[in-house]
Order: structure tokens, then C-alpha cells, then sequence
């Protein structure tokens, strides 16, 4: 590793903002809680198989109605969420939730039909039809169902890694359409919303509330953003090779409230761009003219962005991402990258607060994006550079727990940020922790989603 040592800033007293996660989740599980309490309330008994199987589809025809709200919002990139808890454990969140609609949207169906059927003495098939084609508000609830397990199905690792981006990400958007589809047989249907005006107006609040997230969230944010700073492309230029910087310019950016180490999602309105929102780190401070983000080529999309021409006008939403200052316990950082994680990362070098030192990994020299700033940086504030790079013959450097404490002495009693590619966060997390790192003072926020 070749180091760039300079006089270290003293130590500034720990930070500590906790995260509202633990309370957003107990209110989410306390919904879910009133959801089955709801379904107590109105069940006077529960007798024969018949009954115990109406009874089980009703209390997971209600859960699922309540977690479809619940992924609805989630969805809605509410900036509390995004900031304080961050974007990637939200997505995860988002996905957890979308898997648990799903099976109880399968036990829902099951059970019911199982349970009519059982009651009026016909077949599966037989009672399907009917509840499908007599029942109110049924049929739209069928395409809702069939949307659902479309999405579902596209949700899926191993058929997300066969489909492009661009189409998972319009089939998701039909979660809306879904919801909407099959909102009114809830209401039509449930034995627990018959003459109880209270449940009624909690349920039609649940999903407007959900709804009123999306619209100014997802829409209204987004055009007020882009219709007031009015973002361009300024210029491009390479950093290293493959990877290329974006610098854009708008009016007043200072007004978006960005940090260093937050992202936006980008949407260039160029041929081939033009339809596809993608996320990248800011690479630099924001300034109150200028944004700057480094791209590699790893895609069409990414590649792509090497040709965008100054002038092309750019669509954002944002900022989003916790991966700040704020996450900060102590007066002492290490931050560690890998590859193009060193976006987010150089931000943060340059203003994290504190005694901060920087450990790159890379291929090879060749491959070290932003490099010159990163060594004027670390010259001007007192930092350090660690680079940890293959060696000649291609062998890989080893990061374990005694060359990571080797590098950095008392490591264990500093803030880790780290980015890279989901291997090498692995890895090091795993080295991390074998140091003595403890896991809150490690920060890590992921586009893997």
C-alpha cells in the first residue's frame, strides 16, 4: 500500500442521531397487529374445517391488503425515509414486504376458495367461477391478482437477472394499477367493514394516505425540483479508464439540502437515456451552481453516459442515501472503497469532519478514478491515502483484520464508511468485524437492490 501522511486533525466530539427504523417498524408491525384485531373483533366463532379455512383467508386477505398500503409507501421515497434510514435498507424493506404480500395473497385465494368451496359443497373450479364472476368488484380484483404475481415474478433474482432494467422497472410501476384494482373488494367483500364506518374510514385513510405519499413524493417533488433549478449538462471528462465525470449546472442547487456521500437518480433526456432513471453518487461536494457525478462503464446505460454533449437537459430526483457525515459516532473515520465506490467516498473526504484516512482498492493505477484530487485532498486537510492495488503478476492484496489494523492503529475505535461492489463489502465487512469493528460504527449503503 503506498501512504500519504500529513498532520491529523484532533479528534471532534462523537455525533449521535438515532435512527427512527426501530420505531417505524414497531408501527408497521402494530398495524399489522390492529389488522388481525380487527379481524377478532367481528369473528363471533370459528366451527368446522369450512369455517377454519374462511377464517384463516379472511385474516390473510386483510394482512395482505394492509402490507399492499405498506409497499405503496415505501415505494413513495419519502425523504425521512431515504435519509435517516437509507434508500437501500428501504428498498429491502420495499422487497421483504412484496414477498410477504404475495404468499399471503396465495394463502388468501387458497383458503377461501378451499373454504367456500368446502361450505357449498362444490369443486375448486367450480366455486373459483363463481366468486370470480358473481361476487362484486371481483373481476377487477382477478386482474389486480394477476398484475400482482406478474410483478412478483419480475421481483425475482433469477428472472431480474435475465430482463433489463427498463422493463422490471415498468412492470413494478404496475403495483399501482394493482392496488387500485383490487382495493374495492375489500371493502365490498369483508365481513369486517360491513356497517363499521370507523374501520371504513381507517382503511380508505391507509390507502389515501399511501396515494398522497406517491403524488408528492414521486410526482410533485420531482417537477417542482426540475422546473426550478433546471439542470444541464455542463461537461464530461474522463477520470481513468472507463470511467468518466458528469458535471452538471442549475440555478440555486444549494437549496436541494444535498450532503456529500448522497445520491440522485438521473435521467439524461438524450437518445437511449432518455427513459431509464438511474442512481449516482455526487462526486464531489455540491456546490450552489454545480453537481458533479463519476460514472463507470459497466452497462449500456453507464457507458452511454460518456457521450452525453454539454447542454443536454438533465431530469433529477433527490437527494437521496444516509451514507453522511451524520452516521458519524466519533472524531475518527475510515473510509474504505472499491472500484467506482469511490464516488460517494470522495465526497465525504474532502468535508467529513475529523481524522479522517482513505483506503482505495483497485486493479491497478491505471484504474484509480479521481487519484490527483484525492492526493490534494488528503495534503490540504491533513489526511491520508492508503491504495491497495494488484500487484504485477495480478495477485490480489489481502484486507484482513491485521494489515486493515496494521494501516489504521485503533481501528476498532473509528466510523467505517464503506462502498463497493456487494462482494468486496462482503469481504470487508467480514474483515471488519474480525478487527473488532463494531457494526454500528460500520456504514454501508448499497444500489444492489
Amino acid at each position: 500500500m503506498a501512504t500519504v501522511y500529513q498532520q491529523q486533525a484532533p479528534p471532534l466530539p462523537p455525533i449521535v442521531r438515532r435512527s427512527p427504523a426501530p420505531w417505524l417498524l414497531a408501527a408497521l408491525w402494530a398495524g399489522a397487529a390492529a389488522v388481525v384485531a380487527l379481524w377478532w373483533q367481528h369473528t363471533d366463532s370459528v366451527v368446522g374445517t369450512a369455517g377454519r379455512l374462511t377464517g384463516a383467508g379472511r385474516i390473510a386477505g386483510l394482512l395482505c391488503g394492509y402490507t399492499c398500503a405498506v409497499l405503496v409507501a415505501l415505494m413513495a421515497r419519502v425523504p425521512l425515509l431515504e435519509t435517516r434510514i437509507g434508500s437501500d435498507r428501504v428498498a429491502r424493506w420495499h422487497a421483504r414486504a412484496g414477498r410477504y404480500t404475495v404468499c399471503l395473497l396465495v394463502a388468501h385465494l387458497v383458503l377461501i376458495i378451499a373454504g367456500y368451496a368446502a361450505q357449498d359443497r362444490v369443486s375448486l373450479v367450480h366455486e373459483t367461477l363463481t366468486v370470480v364472476l358473481d361476487y362484486p368488484e371481483m373481476i377487477k380484483a382477478a386482474l389486480g391478482t394477476v398484475v400482482l404475481f406478474a410483478v412478483g415474478i419480475t421481483s425475482m433474482r433469477a428472472v431480474r437477472r435475465r430482463t433489463g432494467h427498463e422493463f422490471w422497472y415498468y412492470v413494478h410501476l404496475l403495483t399501482y394499477a394493482a392496488v387500485f384494482l383490487t382495493f374495492g373488494h375489500q371493502l365490498a367483500l369483508g365481513a369486517e367493514f360491513a356497517g363499521n364506518a370507523l374501520a371504513r374510514g381507517a382503511w380508505y385513510a391507509l390507502y389515501l394516505g399511501a396515494a398522497a405519499l406517491v403524488l408528492w413524493f414521486r410526482i410533485l417533488a420531482p417537477v417542482r425540483l426540475n422546473l426550478r433549478h433546471r439542470l444541464r449538462v455542463e461537461a464530461v471528462h474522463q477520470e481513468a479508464r472507463g470511467v468518466w465525470s458528469v458535471v452538471v449546472e442549475g440555478r440555486r442547487l444549494d437549496e436541494l439540502g444535498a450532503a456529500p456521500g448522497q445520491f440522485f437518480r438521473w435521467r439524461f433526456l438524450a437518445d437511449g437515456l432518455r427513459w431509464t432513471s438511474t442512481p449516482y453518487s455526487l462526486s464531489a461536494p455540491p456546490r450552489s451552481t454545480r453537481l458533479r457525478i463519476t460514472v463507470k462503464a459497466l452497462g449500456d446505460h453507464s457507458a452511454s453516459v460518456a457521450l452525453l454533449r454539454p447542454g443536454t437537459r438533465v431530469w433529477a430526483e433527490g437527494p437521496y442515501g444516509s451514507l453522511t457525515a451524520e452516521r458519524r459516532t466519533g472524531g475518527r473515520s475510515l473510509l474504505i472503497a472499491g472500484g467506482v465506490g469511490i464516488t460517494p467516498l470522495r465526497a465525504l473526504f474532502e468535508t467529513l469532519p475529523g481524522e479522517v484516512t482513505l483506503l482505495y482498492r483497485a486493479r491497478s493505477a491505471e484504474d484509480l478514478a479521481l487519484g490527483g484530487e484525492l492526493e490534494a485532498i488528503a495534503r490540504r486537510r491533513g489526511g491520508r491515502v492508503l491504495y491497495a492495488l494488484n500487484g504485477e503478476d495480478g495477485s490480489r492484496p489481502r484486507l484482513t483484520p491485521g494489515t486493515l489494523h496494521a494501516s489504521v492503529p485503533e481501528l476498532d475505535d473509528h466510523d467505517v464508511f464503506l462502498c463497493g461492489p456487494p462482494a468486496f463489502a462482503e469481504d470487508m465487512y467480514e474483515a471488519l468485524h474480525a478487527a473488532g469493528v463494531p457494526d454500528r460504527r460500520i456504514h454501508h449503503e448499497s444500489f444492489e437492490l
